[in-house]
């Protein structure tokens, strides 16, 4: 981060995004639409009744709406819901899973894609082996 712009405002050297910088468990996406017009109860109680999760646990949840151009994340900080609402610019689209109407837990690797406007499944990505004794 580098200070003083042209209007003396704070500049982003790189491109980092809070939520893929929260502390949290788990990273769930809500798959197919969601109704952006959900407030926190809304969305906690699709969390609690649609997905049989628990809305307060350490666990950032993620919703997006029809035109995929934002997206709402709900997370329980230990004493109330903070919501977080991303809306892209520039006729920006994230690649929204929309195939179910289910919750589906991501990578911190898959959010940075998702948030960066790629698909959570990358074909070509290289997947994590888990270790093997070689002999």
């Amino acid at each position: 981060m580098t200070q003083g712009g042209a209007n003396g405002l704070r500049q982003y050297s790189s491109r980092r995004s809070v939520l893929s910088d929260l502390p949290v468990d788990n990273v769930v996406v809500a798959c197919g639409y969601t109704d952006m017009r959900m407030s926190i109860d809304g969305l906690a109680a699709k969390v609690q009744q649609a997905f049989k999760l628990d809305p307060c646990s350490w666990s950032l949840f993620l919703f997006c709406g029809r035109r995929r151009d934002r997206i709402k994340a709900l997370l329980w900080e230990g004493d109330g819901f903070i919501l977080f609402y991303k809306r892209l610019e520039n006729n920006g689209r994230f690649q929204w899973p929309r195939g179910e109407s289910e919750a589906r837990a991501i990578t911190d690797r898959q959010l940075r894609w998702l948030l960066e406007g790629l698909s959570i499944d990358q074909p070509k990505a290289l997947q994590k082996v888990p270790p093997r004794i070689v002999i």
